[in-house]
């Protein structure tokens, strides 16, 4: 199942797999201010009914701090609900940008 971004439709595409380990949301494009209505709107529903969330960052290239705010409110959402949140597949730009911000360590599996 896809849903793009209310962005243009190049920006943001997110693609949910239900797993036995739980649920993986394939990001793929931007996460920036005009993609993250997207992000939680795909996202936020299935925290309540999970055990486990992982935002799967392969095929991200960018993300601005208004989509690393909305990252960090999906993890607050989710231990709020007692679910795991994982961040996977972060590029070494990204990586550096969680470093940079204190933020590498909550998202490391």
């Amino acid at each position: 199942m896809a849903a793009h971004s209310t962005g243009p439709a190049t920006d943001l595409k997110l693609d949910v797999e239900n797993s036995p380990a739980g649920i993986v949301v394939h990001c793929s494009g931007k996460i920036t201010s005009s993609t993250t209505g997207a992000l939680l709107d795909k996202v936020r529903p299935l925290v309540p009914n999970s055990k486990r969330i992982v935002l799967d960052l392969a095929q991200v290239g960018y993300i601005d701090s208004s989509g690393l705010g909305t990252i960090v409110r999906l993890w607050s959402s989710a231990q709020k609900s007692n679910c795991a949140f994982q961040v996977t597949n972060v590029a070494p730009r990204i990586k550096e940008l969680l470093a940079m911000t204190n933020l590498g360590s909550i998202f490391e599996s």
